[in-house]
């Protein structure tokens, strides 16, 4: 099982991608609702991919990845992003930074967790966890 940090500030995206996450069997998900507060969860839960929402109050997604980043023990943890502004420019920047995938909003609950299976496998070419 793989272990997902996800950082999303808006309950309702947070409930319904825990439920498609942990239905598929293949995560464990811990959530939160700000960059700060996934920068405290980090060295506890250690995760093998992290989840981010773009656009959040006080510190965007992008900002927490280059903290994330700094950690070296975080370094190269695969990271996806969940953003309803997908446009290329965007994109690109955000893969500039060393997303893995971006996902748009809204997003498909029944295709979420594949979605970032892809991405850890495009990352790292055969993500295994025994769980």
């Amino acid at each position: 099982m793989f272990k997902l940090l996800h950082v999303e500030d808006d309950a309702d995206i947070r409930q319904i991608a825990k439920l498609s996450l942990e239905l598929s069997g293949e995560f464990e998900v811990v959530q939160c609702n700000s960059g700060p507060e996934a920068l405290a969860q980090l060295e506890s839960f250690s995760p093998d991919i992290i989840l981010l929402d773009m656009m959040m109050p006080g510190m965007t997604g992008k900002e927490a990845l280059l903290h994330i980043r700094e950690i070296p023990a975080f370094a190269q943890t695969p990271a996806v992003f969940m953003t309803a502004r997908a446009q290329k420019p965007e994109l690109e920047e955000l893969r500039a930074i060393g997303a893995a995938d971006v996902i748009s909003k809204p997003f498909d609950p029944m295709t979420l967790a594949a979605q970032i299976k892809r991405a850890m496998t495009s990352v790292c070419p055969t993500p295994t966890k025994e769980g």
